[in-house]
């Protein structure tokens, strides 16, 4: 009786097994070619809408049922191409300026490209991910003026960025038994700062803590909408007089809804005075220290105990690119360090190192985010990320002008940085949002709105590195054209 032929069956076996493609060859072509779609779209992205709504047909495709058999990647590649492209979310083009979105670059995305490939998982262990990160660390440490034993985090947005500073400062306040006791023990309530113009997301990390969003003190801003020194003051004294402990105030660089920046400087006396951990919340404009022209409206910055801020807006990282860089090292780790036997040390091998990233936060499983910052740290350079930050902030300047020479227009904010908010001249809220929404529809470009001293008003956040002035006239343009 005939035998079967083992090898044959293991070696089919293991082609329904393997993820990999079965021919290579062909993959690297269908590769070769998305990659040449994507460059395309990237250098192209002026030419296209600003932002389009998605056909049925496109909503409809995301709603079928769990796949059970393979399909072709040039026919997967293909729904990329008509379903995914045109409808995303459009913060690549010179003409969105509706949110604090980077606009990415070409070396970012070949950076996610490789670091996809790599696939290293950077909670910890000893390999060049690592490194790397530490090579961030001590970069951001340099530019922001902090020691070089500083550490530092990646992580997916200032959000968690600000929740992780946040924690750092409550084990400081309270010792590390905090941790396992909780805030049964606190020994009299915490409280925090910030301004009334601070990110919600720091009401949420109160809330995340434990230690609730009703102990966090809206303190009130200057008409440059800069957080008041003399409420900050009285809030605190008030707080000691009720027996309360303020244990963290919160500046801001750059407000989400201006671009307004705290008085750094001042805050910095008054934490040091009154013995309180100085967080700064640097999401918008953090990096602008990068740019000489801005660098002094940071002064201040370098003498916070930490700073949150994203490289996926400014420096154009693609998404997402958080970092939290903590002055202490050694509170940093005593916030988050844990002694699990599987996250044991050696001397030698992959298990070795002292400090991983895990010390530093709550994940274990971390992508190699590093890698793309550094690519574009690199390959840019600083001053050059620096003077395309700069520009922004002259291009908002030169849409002011603009629509201050205008009657219809009010500017509704100082500029602050890269944000102007302005309002229309005998125009209602429903006038507004529904102009703001045409806009977005018909694809010519992408403001939003917000609310300033109670009113309504466009704001057009110019982040965009591949916006020029040419694109500002044509954005007033628009609005002239819409408003008859």
């Amino acid at each position: 009786m005939p035998q079967p032929d083992v090898s044959t069956g293991s070696d089919a076996l293991e082609r329904k097994t393997s993820l990999d493609p079965a021919d290579w060859q062909a993959f690297r072509q269908a590769a070769h070619r998305m990659l040449d779609d994507t460059i395309d779209h990237i250098a192209n992205v002026g030419q296209k809408p600003a932002w389009q709504p998605m056909p049925p047909e496109t909503r409809a495709k995301f709603t079928r049922s769990l796949p059970l058999d393979p399909r072709a990647i040039d026919d997967v590649l293909g729904d990329v191409r008509e379903h995914i492209f045109p409808y995303a979310t459009g913060n690549l083009h010179p003409l969105f300026m509706g949110w604090v979105h980077g606009a990415g670059t070409p070396v970012g995305m070949v950076a996610e490209m490789v670091a996809a490939g790599l696939n290293m998982n950077c909670g910890g262990r000893d390999h060049v991910g690592i490194e790397v990160e530490k090579q961030i660390t001590r970069w951001m440490a340099e530019a922001l003026g902090y020691p070089r034993s500083a550490s530092g985090l990646f992580v997916t947005g200032s959000s968690m960025a600000n929740f992780l500073a946040l924690i750092v400062a409550r084990t400081e306040a309270l010792g590390e038994g905090v941790r396992r006791d909780g805030l049964g023990e606190a020994g009299g309530q915490l409280v925090a700062y910030t301004s009334s113009q601070a990110h919600v997301c720091i009401a949420q990390a109160m809330e995340l803590s434990g230690i609730g969003s009703a102990n966090l003190r809206s303190v009130g801003v200057d008409e440059a909408g800069r957080m008041s020194m003399q409420a900050l003051r009285a809030a605190i004294a008030k707080d000691r007089a009720r027996g309360f402990r303020p244990f963290l105030v919160v500046g801001t660089a750059g407000t989400v809804n201006t671009g307004a920046v705290d008085p750094l400087e001042e805050i910095a006396g008054i934490a040091e005075a009154e013995k309180i951990w100085f967080h700064v919340d640097g999401a918008i404009g953090a990096l602008g220290v990068l740019a000489p022209a801005l660098k002094n409206l940071f002064a201040g910055i370098e003498r916070s105990a930490s700073v949150a801020l994203d490289f996926h807006k400014w420096g154009h990282v693609p998404y997402d690119a958080g970092f939290l860089l903590v002055r202490d090292s050694d509170a940093h780790k005593r916030a988050f360090a844990q002694p699990a036997a599987y996250l044991q040390r050696s001397g030698r091998g992959l298990a070795a190192g002292d400090t991983w990233p895990c010390d530093l936060g709550p994940d274990l499983s971390r992508g190699f985010r590093a890698l793309k910052t550094w690519m574009t740290i690199e390959m840019l350079g600083a001053e050059r990320m620096g003077n395309a930050m700069a520009h922004t902030c002259e291009l908002a300047r030169y849409l002011a002008a603009r629509l201050g020479r205008d009657p219809r227009f009010e500017i509704r904010a100082p500029v602050a940085l890269n944000i102007v908010c302005f309002g229309i001249g005998g125009a209602n809220d429903d006038f507004i949002r529904e102009l703001v929404l045409d806009l977005h529809e018909t694809g010519l470009a992408v403001p939003s709105w917000t609310t300033v001293d109670g009113e309504l008003a466009v704001r057009c956040a110019i982040v965009n590195h591949r916006t020029t002035k040419a694109d500002i006239d044509s954005f007033v343009t628009i609005l002239s054209e819409r408003l008859g």
